[in-house]
């Protein structure tokens, strides 16, 4: 036999919870290495000099230092750390 479900408001009530992407630390700002720079979904952004990247395109620092954001080409964007002396 067929059955239609009554009401249905309680069949619509889920969601997930954001994800908390995005830029973490950012251009001009000194970072200890270890530190996430940026949170995202494939790579937005490239990794640089002295930035290392997660499994998940996590990029983080590899040493202490300055976070600076640059263009890689004309596409593309990269994330560099300018060492601290």
């Amino acid at each position: 036999m067929a059955h239609k479900k009554g009401q249905g408001s309680t069949q619509n009530n889920r969601d997930s919870a954001g994800r908390r992407l995005g830029v973490k630390k950012y251009g001009g700002e000194s970072v200890v290495a270890g530190n996430i720079i940026i949170r995202q979904r494939g790579t937005k952004v490239h990794p640089g000099k002295n930035i290392g990247m997660g499994k998940d395109h996590t990029l983080y620092a590899l040493v202490d230092g300055v976070v600076a954001f640059e263009r890689k080409d004309k596409k593309r964007k990269q994330v560099s750390i300018i060492p601290a002396v």
